[in-house]
């Protein structure tokens, strides 16, 4: 079909219709929907990581919590990933290496979905909540309507998978804006198609964010343990030649050096495609290692290397003009070889671990000539979060959001920051043939067969649907 033949003659007419009011009603009702579902699993999420990591130990008699815990933790993690990924419809979902997608994912994927993010998010894998947010979103959208109304158009079917992806997003950017920037921008959309698919996702995100911020005497529920939020730094209001210079040699650094970590988990990916079930729970058991191996260097929590990073956000900023800077040094070495594994091997979102890492880094910059710790942190969020995404606006939004509290003089070093690395990364890619999307599935592993219902849409079905009766 051709996107002539795909798109509504006057995209305008469409909007006035009938029709596409009905559509936002169904987009507001599964946003609400969607957004309680999000914030379920981010709740379970956060108390899994608590019960086994310091309720179960501390229920077992281990006081302190001994340095090998992590070890078995990141076993299971690994056996329970390697099951989501190798034997469950939809293969846990998307690589993370691959950045941030915006597809539709159909039900019966999600409890494989759902079991690999649990794995890997709940027990200590180097990976974030923004991926298996979307994709449940989505396939909750989709089952949803097919539950109304079994004969929904595709197309249809993918505006209100997309506003429920938007949704399930906002639950941890903390803005209903960011997550649809986000999403746009990853699933390519634009022209006069545009507002088509974006009035639904904003009110399915809008509509939804209600749940936690509350109403009249409602005071909404908290996502105040995982949401991402700006952090306080020093006030930053004086640019000079400098910062802008540090700016473009930092973004180029943090480029080169977030190229090799996905080209890492590339390779890795590939490695444990040959034996699965071996390599991904040896997987773990490495990223297991790295965190004890800092802990035992450094004298800090191997929690810091851990995790996707946004729990110990705050604690490293503020640590940060008091840590060593062989301590800085050794986190950025030690989590970013976790980060690398992980990318590969497990399944959940890049973003959080590379904004964290490019605060660190940040932390470690401020103490060039010249240079301060807020630019520093700004851009190195930047560069790093737009290395791996590969999304220039959504990098630049998330930086801004992050360091707002400290003025909006870093806005520029941001953009600066964010273009180079972006250009950077494209250039270093284009010298490197694609690798493949699968490649921690095994090839002779059989999958079920297709369900019934219409195959997921691709971000091209996003970009132009023609929006008919619900």
């Amino acid at each position: 079909m051709t996107e002539a033949a795909a798109a509504p003659a006057d995209p305008g007419a469409t909007m006035r219709s009938k029709s596409y009011r009905v559509l936002l009603i169904f987009a507001a009702l599964i946003g609400v929907l969607v957004s309680f579902v999000s914030w379920c699993f981010l709740e379970l999420v956060h108390w899994i990581q608590q019960e086994v990591y310091e309720t179960l130990p501390s229920g077992l008699g281990l006081h302190p919590v001994p340095w090998w815990w992590p070890l078995p933790v990141l076993a299971v993690a690994g056996v329970l990933a390697a099951i989501a990924i190798v034997r469950l419809p939809g293969h846990g979902g998307h690589i993370p290496y691959e950045g941030i997608k915006a597809g539709t994912a159909q039900p019966a994927e999600l409890p494989g979905i759902l079991l690999a993010a649990l794995a890997t998010l709940g027990l200590g894998l180097v990976l974030g909540p923004e991926a298996p947010l979307i994709a449940l979103g989505a396939g909750l959208a989709v089952l949803a309507v097919r539950q109304v109304k079994k004969d929904t158009p595709s197309q249809v079917m993918a505006v209100l998978a997309a506003s429920a992806a938007f949704a399930a997003i906002a639950t941890i950017f903390g803005s209903p804006v960011i997550g649809a920037i986000i999403l746009i921008e990853a699933a390519g959309l634009g022209g006069p198609m545009l507002p088509l698919v974006l009035l639904p996702g904003l009110m399915s995100a809008g509509i939804g964010s209600v749940i936690f911020i509350g109403m009249g005497h409602w005071t909404g529920l908290s996502s105040s343990a995982y949401a991402l939020s700006p952090f306080s730094l020093p006030a930053f209001s004086t640019l000079t030649a400098a910062d802008f210079g540090w700016a473009i040699v930092l973004a180029f650094a943090a480029a080169l050096a977030t190229f090799a970590i996905i080209d890492g988990a590339r390779r890795s990916a590939t490695l444990t495609a040959r034996q699965p079930w071996l390599l991904i729970p040896v997987s773990a058991l490495a990223v297991g290692g790295l965190a004890i191996g800092f802990a035992q260097i450094t004298h800090q929590p191997a929690d810091v290397v851990l995790f996707s990073g946004q729990d110990a956000f705050s604690s490293v900023i503020k640590q940060g003009p008091t840590l060593a800077l062989s301590t800085l040094a050794f986190l950025l070495l030690f989590k970013g070889a976790a980060w690398s594994i992980s990318l590969g091997n497990f399944r959940g979102g890049p973003t959080f671990p590379a904004v964290f890492l490019g605060a660190a880094a940040g932390l470690l910059a401020a103490h060039l000539p010249g240079f301060s710790e807020t630019p520093a942190v700004a851009v190195l969020m930047a560069a790093t979060a737009v290395s791996v995404l590969r999304l220039p606006l959504s990098a630049t939004v998330i930086a801004l959001l992050l360091t707002s509290k400290a003025g909006i003089a870093t806005a520029p070093l941001i953009i600066v920051a964010v273009v180079v690395a972006y250009i950077t990364t494209q250039t270093l890619s284009s010298t490197r043939p694609p690798a493949p999307t699968t490649a921690t599935v095994p090839a002779a592993q059989p999958q079920p067969a297709a369900p019934a219902p219409p195959q997921p849409q691709t971000t091209a079905t996003v970009r132009r649907p023609a929006v008919d009766k619900p």
